[in-house]
C-alpha cells in the first residue's frame, strides 16, 4: 500500500493512500489524531470523504454520471425508474421475473393507514408541500416497527402517495386513493391530477418524461441530503425517520430548491422583455448581486450529462402537449450566449440538472411548490441506497470534529442579590 508523508511539528506521518476503482485517490486520515493531536479543517466538506461507497461515480471534469457502474444516458434511455429503484437499493438490474415481483410489491403497499388522513387536516392550507412530506414520512414511525427490508418497500410505495395526498391538500381537493392496476408513474401522475366524476387519462409523454427525471434525480453521490441521512442513520435512527431528515435537507434552496429559483429567475427576464443579453451581463458584473441561476455545479467542471437529456425533454413534452413556454425560449438564449462567452467557457459554468428541470414540471402542470417534492421522490431510492450501504458497513457513529474560536477561560462573576 502507498502511502502519503505528512510533517507536522518534526514529526513525519505515514498517511495509508487508497484508491477506488475508478482510480480515484483519497489519503486515509483517520488515525491523525490519535497520532499527532491534530484534525483537519474542511470547511463545507468539499476536499473529505466520509466513507466508501459502490452505489455512485462521478466524475465531475469529464462530465460523467454512473449508478452502480452503468452510464446514466444509457439507464435514462432504457431503463424505467422501478428497475433504477433496484438498481439502487439492491445493486443489480432485476431480470423480467424479479422486475414484476418487485413492481407488485410496490403496488400492494402504496396505501397510507387511513388514520393518517388525519395528519393533514392539522396543517394549514398554506402549508409547504416538502414541510408536509417531511412530517409525513417521520410520522410512519409511529405505525410501523423497525424491519428496514419490509419499510423499505413500503416507503418506496407510498412516499407518492403522501406527495400526491400533500398537493391535493394545498389546492384544497379531495385525495385520490392510489390504484393497483397502473404502473408507479402513471399511478402518481392520476393521484395528482385526477378529480372526482372526471376520467383521467395518463399521458404517455408526460408518464416517459416524468420517469425520466425521476431517473436523473435518482443518486448524486454525497451531496448534502445524503450525507445528511448517512449522518443521521449512522446514530441507529430508524429509516422513516432518517429519510425525513434527507428530505429537510433538500427543501433549503440552495439545494433542492435550485430549480425553483431557475424558475424564479426566468420570470424576472421575461417581465423585463426577455432581455437576456442585458442578465448575462449582470451575471459577468462582480458589483452586481444578480447570479445566473442553473449555471456551474458544485462536482460538475463539464457540461452536467443530466443537462443535455432534460433540454431535450423539455422540447420533447412542450411538442406533444402543444405548448409554447416563452420561458424555455429564454433558457435557450441564456443557454446559448453564455456556451460562447469566454467569462462562462474559462470559469466552466454550464448548465446544469436545475436549469430545465422546472420548464418540463411547469409543461407537466406542477406547481413550483412541487418541484422539491419530485426531487424528494427521485432521490429516495438513492438515500435508501446509502442508508442501506452505511448499516451494512456498520459505519461509526458520525461525529466531526471542530476548530474551537470562541473566548479562553474566564472566570464566571456572580450577580449580587440584594
Amino acid at each position: 500500500m502507498s502511502t502519503a508523508a505528512l510533517s507536522f511539528h518534526g514529526q513525519s506521518l505515514e498517511l495509508p493512500v487508497i484508491t477506488g476503482t475508478e482510480n480515484e485517490v483519497g489519503i486515509d486520515i483517520a488515525r491523525l489524531r490519535g497520532t499527532s493531536g491534530a484534525i483537519t479543517l474542511d470547511p463545507g466538506y468539499g476536499n473529505t470523504g466520509s466513507c466508501k461507497s459502490a452505489i455512485t461515480y462521478i466524475d465531475g471534469e469529464a462530465g460523467i454520471l454512473r449508478y452502480r457502474g452503468y452510464a446514466i444516458e444509457e439507464l435514462a434511455a432504457g431503463a424505467s425508474f422501478v428497475e433504477v429503484v433496484h438498481l439502487l437499493v439492491y445493486g443489480v438490474l432485476p431480470g423480467a421475473e424479479e422486475l414484476q415481483q418487485f413492481q407488485d410489491s410496490l403496488t400492494i403497499h402504496t396505501l397510507l393507514h387511513e388514520d393518517m388522513k388525519k395528519f393533514y387536516e392539522g396543517f394549514p392550507p398554506s402549508a409547504k408541500p416538502m414541510s408536509v412530506l417531511s412530517a409525513m414520512v417521520a410520522s410512519l414511525s409511529t405505525y410501523y416497527e423497525s424491519n428496514d427490508d419490509i419499510n423499505i418497500i413500503r416507503l418506496l410505495a407510498k412516499l407518492k402517495t403522501i406527495a400526491a395526498f400533500s398537493y391535493k391538500k394545498s389546492i384544497g381537493q379531495p385525495f385520490v386513493y392510489p390504484r393497483n392496476d397502473l404502473d408507479f408513474v402513471s399511478d402518481f401522475l392520476h393521484m395528482m391530477f385526477a378529480v372526482p366524476s372526471e376520467e383521467y387519462l395518463v399521458n404517455s409523454v408526460v408518464r416517459d418524461t416524468l420517469d425520466m427525471l425521476l431517473i436523473l434525480h435518482a443518486d448524486h453521490e454525497q451531496n448534502c441530503s445524503t450525507s445528511t441521512v448517512r449522518m443521521v442513520g449512522s446514530s441507529g435512527a430508524d429509516l422513516f425517520s432518517t429519510i425525513s431528515t434527507g428530505i429537510s435537507a433538500l427543501s433549503g434552496p440552495l439545494h433542492g430548491g435550485a430549480n425553483t429559483a431557475v424558475i424564479n429567475m426566468l420570470e424576472v427576464i421575461k417581465k423585463d422583455g426577455a432581455n437576456y443579453a442585458k442578465y448575462i451581463a449582470k451575471a459577468k458584473d462582480r458589483n452586481d448581486p444578480f447570479r445566473l441561476m442553473g449555471f456551474g455545479h458544485r462536482v460538475y467542471k463539464n457540461f452536467d450529462p443530466r443537462a443535455r437529456l432534460i433540454k431535450q425533454a423539455a422540447d420533447r413534452v412542450l411538442d406533444q402537449l402543444g405548448l409554447t413556454d416563452p420561458l424555455l425560449d429564454i433558457a435557450k438564449n441564456l443557454e446559448r450566449v453564455a456556451l460562447e462567452d469566454e467569462y462562462f467557457i474559462e470559469r466552466k459554468l454550464y448548465p446544469n440538472l436545475d436549469f430545465y428541470s422546472g420548464i418540463v414540471y411547469r409543461a407537466i402542470g406542477l406547481p413550483t411548490s412541487m418541484f422539491t417534492v419530485l426531487f424528494a421522490l427521485g432521490r429516495l431510492p438513492g438515500w435508501i441506497a446509502h442508508f442501506r450501504e452505511m448499516r451494512n458497513s456498520r459505519d461509526r457513529l458520525h461525529r466531526p470534529r471542530q476548530l474551537y474560536t470562541g473566548p479562553e477561560h474566564r472566570p464566571f462573576v456572580a450577580i449580587e442579590h440584594r
